[in-house]
């Protein structure tokens, strides 16, 4: 994108941002829509995502309507796409951002109505906007017609996606995909069994991805875990597990503290809160898994032991910077720990703020080779002194099992 981009605050700034919408529709550059800041007497209705598609060889635009807590998708033929944005402009939303091959476009309304138009114009030529139909290739780890979705509701009874279960089903394919890399790379035999632990297993979408695709799409030889605090998740788990006839895969009621494995090729804890997802990394490493795959949740153990340095101090006395930065540290120190215990870590969102607010993967794939811990474990120290951090739970835990040097 160009650094300076065009501004304008002349009265028709609705008017040419309509007539530039009408273009990217006529000319098929139309990428992705936007509407946000909503206005509307619905509170629960946050945005509006459109994107391009093909219906019955119509071309017409996918609504997601975004709510708090699901998804409305509405399939709209490109000619009346206009005249739908013009009704909500500015009246139920004041940003519109529209994404087209040539570049971007924002309006944006004041309080008190004032339209502002500015224009991003790419610095080179754009790809051509992706493919609109609905058969669009694109590489899933998964299918859609695996029994299980369908069962705990990501699909309907012809197999078809249930459009509220959009966001889960990218996340769960997501996941997969990070799985199947880091599977690639592990020092794991291709004929050896896994045994995986899925801490927070929940209603077991991804504990029952895990397995499917273990068993059902490399064939391998898998035992998978879901642990679960509630039990009748655990229960409601079990059943569909049992149902499906998916051998291999139990939910157990428990904690990453309770459940202890005895050894593991690969531990998931997605979303565990605050210290749980040491417990869950400090039991990946106890039992020498080879893949560890953690995306942690709240983080409150290091914030109170926080001190802000002295240069850092005029930005760190806002609470939300201490807050991302207390995250930053908590999380840089878990993958620090990990390196020091011989495995190659990464950390990376792990799926588009678009889809889910907690996006963070720490993935954790063993060496083949030991490593010297020395020097990590001197940058350790030096983070924790520069930031005033007494006490790590993980480092805690490793220590205790002599698992790093006192």
């Amino acid at each position: 994108m160009s650094a300076n981009p065009s501004a304008s605050t002349a009265p028709d700034a609705r008017g040419q941002f309509l007539r530039l919408l009408a273009d990217a529709l006529e000319q098929g550059s139309l990428s992705k829509l936007v509407l946000a800041r909503h206005v509307g007497a619905d509170q629960s209705l946050q945005r509006i995502i459109a994107k391009p598609l093909l219906v019955k060889g119509q071309p017409s635009l996918s609504l997601v309507y975004r709510h708090q807590t699901r998804d409305i998708t509405r399939n709209v033929p490109v000619e009346q796409v206009q005249a739908l944005v013009a009704e909500l402009l500015p009246d139920s939303f004041r940003n519109a951002h529209l994404f087209t091959t040539d570049g971007e476009v924002q309006l944006a309304f004041s309080k008190k109505g004032k339209p502002m138009l500015q224009r991003h114009v790419a610095q080179a030529p754009r790809e051509a906007a992706p493919a609109a139909g609905h058969d669009r290739e694109k590489k899933r780890y998964l299918e859609l017609s695996r029994p299980f979705l369908r069962d705990l509701g990501v699909t309907d009874g012809q197999g078809a996606l249930i459009p509220s279960m959009s966001r889960k089903w990218k996340q769960i394919n997501k996941f997969i995909e990070v799985f199947d890399h880091a599977l690639a790379s592990a020092p794991l035999a291709a004929a050896q069994p896994l045994r995986v632990a899925d801490f927070g297993s929940g209603k077991g979408y991804l504990t029952f991805a895990m397995h499917d695709y273990l068993r059902n799409s490399l064939g391998r030889e898998a035992q998978v875990t879901g642990v679960e605090l509630r039990q009748d998740m655990v229960d409601l788990c079990n059943t569909a597990a049992a149902r499906l006839e998916h051998p291999g895969l139990v939910f157990e009621c428990g904690d990453v503290r309770s459940v202890v494995p005895e050894a593991i090729e690969v531990m998931i804890a997605l979303h565990a809160c605050d210290i749980a997802t040491d417990y869950a990394i400090h039991t990946g490493i106890r039992c020498n898994a080879a893949i560890i795959m953690c995306s942690p949740c709240c983080h409150k153990q290091v914030r109170p032991q926080l001190q802000s340095p002295g240069l850092l101090q005029p930005m760190l006395q806002y609470g939300l910077h201490l807050g991302q930065q207390a995250e930053m540290l908590t999380d840089s120190l878990r993958a620090l720990y990990l390196e020091a215990c011989g495995y190659e870590t990464k950390v990376f969102e792990f799926i588009s703020l678009e889809h889910t607010n907690k996006n963070k993967m720490i993935l954790a794939v063993k060496r083949k080779q030991p490593v010297d811990a020395t020097a990590l474990l001197q940058k350790i120290a030096q983070l924790k002194a520069f930031y005033g951090v007494s006490e790590h739970c993980l480092e805690t835990l490793l220590r205790a099992d002599g698992l790093i040097a006192i």
